[in-house]
């Protein structure tokens, strides 16, 4: 009865796509099924005699069969529509009624007679499975309204160390992951081993992001590409990140595979092989990205390399290796550079972990949204509760921000960086702009009593490209639109910037236009910084930034992913979450007078830091010229009345 009913499916929707007109393709050139021509299919059991099959198929248009009378012409099939086919591919259609119909037929009577050799009576049965009106397992029913909670985030720390933090959310979907206590601060150009060999760190956070969910796995047993199908058959989407102090390792998978999903996020932190051959592999990749790295990437690099600069003498970590001695750790470069790329090894990745991972349990924060607290506890006690400090006799470490042994504080110099780019020679009349940056320091970083003014300060300023769609939200009212955007025609973009650390940050502007106006957009810049040392802004402009400030922190934090980051990223900086609440109440709390003396502190007691990238940049004055502008512009009274002067 099974194959019978498959045989009359087939004459069902061969017949009924003969009875309709004609098909034809959407989008390239019409395809043309000259002949509809009727099989029959002899079967050789004790079954009914014959079967009529109706197939579509190309033939030559000399041999093509009349076209009906009144019928029009077929359109002539082209080569282009099936470079690679011989012949046109079967296509059948079938309308949801007629499924709908041989449901309800089928389940009525389970011997139907087929011999019609119209295939009139044909029952086209279904595919798969109806839809069943309860969810799967995986989706968690909404809880009535009666039992909703306010989410909360629980913290655990396991007798090593090892710190665990999550928030459950009545989400389907669960982000786990690990966030680790190291980065490309972390890195050196040279390490001494006690084998006096040297071995060289420089890029491997570059390295580490690559290799993420890249490596072998010999303790679970899994090749790399078995370690890829695994996770594709829970179902997850993996992500890695690093940055100057911390590494992070995600999967964002249903909510009934977290578990199989984490033990094998856990593995590939802990213990990945990472062989020569998966790192020369991804060198390749690296070297591809430094054949084309942007120029703003190019230009905050040269910012972070300028503003933490060389000193003078040691930074104390007594290894006596010349030049790399006097680089200070936040002004490393965070991607790697061509001049380290050939020194990496599978070496240097085995050396950087057992280093700064391995016997450094404190410096482990494992963090999950979208899953119940309780088994991330369990799920870390497993994989992480082994961890052990290098030396367990010594007393833990000291809190935030100094939990990794390796961390030196580095001291703000300010200063210049000038990169000239030579023209694209795949597109050499692609326009071509130079891109400036300046930028003062934000003491104490992330641990800063200014930080909220400073992150209000710059949603203020805002800014953007001179493109925009424009419409509610796309901060068309912020200063750098209104006064650089709007005013100057020749400006590419202009935008608000920071960046924080442990000990300390960086913010300012950074913009780019046409080369020969980039003296003026520098000017613009300062102006823009003097302007807001002298003048109150308006509480128009204030509760506007405080309004879309915490419009984007709670817009934000409704993604599962980014409060999986939030609460990481929280627990490994200060060692707490602080939840929405309390920091939009803080920001509800900034005044005109924090605005006005954050900046004046950045201008009046500290050295500017200045980077500029671009394929001319002979019009861009140097560090000196700005320092001297900055005093001329600030020179007049410090009066606090008025608004947006200038």
């Amino acid at each position: 009865n099974t194959q019978n009913k498959m045989m009359n499916a087939v004459a069902a929707v061969a017949v009924s796509a003969a009875r309709r007109r004609p098909l034809h393709q959407s989008h390239h050139a019409p395809i043309s099924f000259t002949s509809l021509t009727s099989a029959a299919h002899q079967r050789h059991d004790n079954g009914p005699a014959s079967q009529q099959v109706v197939r579509t198929r190309m033939d030559n248009a000399s041999s093509a069969a009349p076209a009906a009378a009144g019928a029009p012409a077929p359109p002539t099939f082209s080569s282009y529509d099936f470079p690679e086919r011989n012949e046109a591919p079967v296509i059948t259609r079938t309308r949801a009624i007629d499924v709908a119909s041989s449901r309800r037929a089928s389940d009525s009577s389970d011997n139907i007679n087929t011999s019609s050799s119209t295939g009139a009576s044909a029952i086209v049965p279904p595919h798969s499975k109806p839809i069943s009106s309860a969810p799967p397992p995986a989706i968690l029913s909404a809880p009535p309204s009666a039992r909703l909670s306010t989410p909360a985030t629980e913290i655990t720390t396991l007798p090593n160390g090892v710190r665990v933090g999550s928030m459950e959310t009545p989400s389907p979907v669960s982000a786990v992951g690990v966030l680790l206590d190291f980065g490309s601060r972390h890195e050196r150009l040279r390490n001494a081993l006690p084998d006096d060999s040297a071995v060289s760190t420089a890029g491997v956070n570059h390295l580490l992001e690559l290799l993420a969910f890249q490596s072998s796995l010999p303790s679970a047993s899994l090749s790399s590409t078995h370690l890829r199908s695994r996770l594709d058959n829970l179902g997850a989407a993996t992500f890695a990140n690093s940055s100057r102090e911390q590494m992070m390792y995600c999967v964002d998978v249903l909510r009934p595979n977290a578990v199989p999903a984490f033990d094998l996020l856990a593995e590939v932190v802990k213990c990945p092989e990472v062989a020569e051959e998966e790192v020369e592999e991804m060198k390749k990749v690296m070297e591809f990205q430094l054949m084309d790295v942007v120029p703003q990437i190019l230009l905050g690099e040269g910012l972070q390399m300028a503003a933490y600069g060389k000193l003078a003498e040691s930074n104390g970590d007594g290894d006596g290796d010349g030049d790399d001695d006097t680089l200070q750790q936040l002004g490393r470069p965070h991607f790697c550079t061509a001049e380290a790329l050939p020194l990496l090894s599978a070496r240097s990745v085995h050396f950087f972990k057992e280093q700064n991972l391995l016997h450094n349990p404190h410096g482990v924060v494992v963090s999950g949204s979208g899953i119940e607290h309780d088994a991330l506890v369990e799920l870390a006690m497993r994989h992480f509760g082994d961890m052990t400090a290098a030396n367990p006799n010594e007393p833990p470490p000291s809190p935030p921000p100094h939990d990794n042994p390796h961390t030196l504080p580095s001291t703000y110099t300010g200063g210049q960086y000038r990169l000239p780019t030579p023209l694209h020679s795949l597109y050499p009349d692609k326009p071509q702009y130079t891109h400036v940056a300046l930028a003062f320091e934000a003491p104490l970083g992330w641990h800063s009593p200014h930080l909220v003014p400073l992150c209000v300060l710059q949603t203020l300023l805002g800014g953007g490209s001179s493109f925009s769609a424009g419409g509610p939200g796309k901060g068309m009212y912020s200063k750098l639109y209104r006064e650089v955007l709007n005013r100057y025609s020749w400006v590419e973009s202009a935008e608000a910037f920071s960046s924080f650390h442990a000990e300390s940050g960086l913010w300012g502007i950074s913009g780019s236009c046409r080369p020969d106006k980039a003296g003026e957009l520098t000017k613009a810049m300062v102006r823009e910084f003097v302007e807001l040392s002298r003048y109150y802004v308006t509480e128009e402009e204030l509760q506007r930034a405080k309004n879309m400030l915490k419009c984007n922190v709670l817009t934000q934090l409704e993604s599962r992913l980014v409060l999986f980051e939030d609460i990481g990223r929280q627990i490994l900086t200060y060692g707490r979450r602080e939840d929405a609440e309390s920091m939009c109440g803080k920001i509800d709390a900034v005044t005109k007078e924090d605005i006005i003396e954050v900046v004046r502190m950045a201008i009046g007691t500290m050295r500017p830091t200045m980077g500029v990238v671009g394929v001319d940049i002979s019009k861009v004055p140097m560090i000196e010229d700005v320092e001297k502008m900055l005093l001329a512009e600030s020179m007049g009274t410090h009066s606090v009345g008025g608004s947006g002067g200038g």
